[in-house]
């Protein structure tokens, strides 16, 4: 792997297990046996390692919340509530410190708002397809809240658990339980011909929250 790629591996570990404020570019350089100048090479500063793992939160969204085509209707659901879980996971550290990381770069809070306004109509497109197969029942007026509510769990559920519990580490079954909140928020408008099947949906996240 080159250097540059094992910097930004290494950030992104040290960020998501201390929190991005808590570490700095000689902790990330000792971390890999490298002198500062070797990493100054290849960035200049940690704002610059954090556009690069910013670059590649922009590629997953791409990846994880891209059209679905030839699906069943829970397919596409967890298709997408999969994808909110490994990306908070993943990127931890980016959901944690969110306000404050885009407060200090201007440029990436205009890239935040591209990519989300992006993820936002494909669930919103995703939601009329729930919709169109009757797995769901709301009111296109209410359709887009109901988005922007979802991605609101997502944004801010990392932030939430370390207001819970401020000296504890976040682990995965911390995040899975983030999916539960989110179906939580669909319980009330599934049909209830496909209940069955959106319980065993929601049973196969409450056994990853309590694994």
């Amino acid at each position: 792997m080159k250097t540059k790629d094992r910097i930004i591996e290494a950030s992104c570990e040290l960020f998501n297990e201390h929190g991005e404020r808590a570490v700095t570019t000689n902790h990330i350089a000792a971390h890999l046996g490298i002198s500062p100048g070797n990493l100054y090479y290849h960035f200049r500063n940690k704002e610059q390692i954090i556009r690069a793992l910013f670059a590649q939160y922009e590629a997953y969204l791409e990846e994880a919340y891209g059209p679905v085509e030839d699906q069943t209707a829970f397919g596409i659901m967890q298709r997408y509530l999969d994808g909110m879980f490994q990306g908070m996971w993943r990127f931890r550290f980016l959901y944690a410190s969110l306000p404050e990381i885009l407060a200090r770069d201007p440029e990436l809070h205009k890239r935040y708002l591209q990519a989300h306004n992006k993820v936002l109509a494909t669930a919103s497109d995703a939601l009329r397809v729930l919709v169109a197969q009757g797995v769901m029942t709301i009111d296109e007026d209410y359709l887009e809240e109901f988005a922007e509510g979802i991605k609101m769990v997502v944004t801010f559920w990392i932030s939430h658990l370390y207001t819970q519990a401020l000296d504890k580490p976040i682990t995965e079954q911390g995040v899975s339980q983030g999916m539960l909140q989110i179906l939580a928020l669909f319980h009330g408008y599934i049909a209830e011909p496909v209940r069955p099947d959106f319980e065993r949906l929601v049973a196969h996240y409450r056994s990853m929250a309590n694994e």
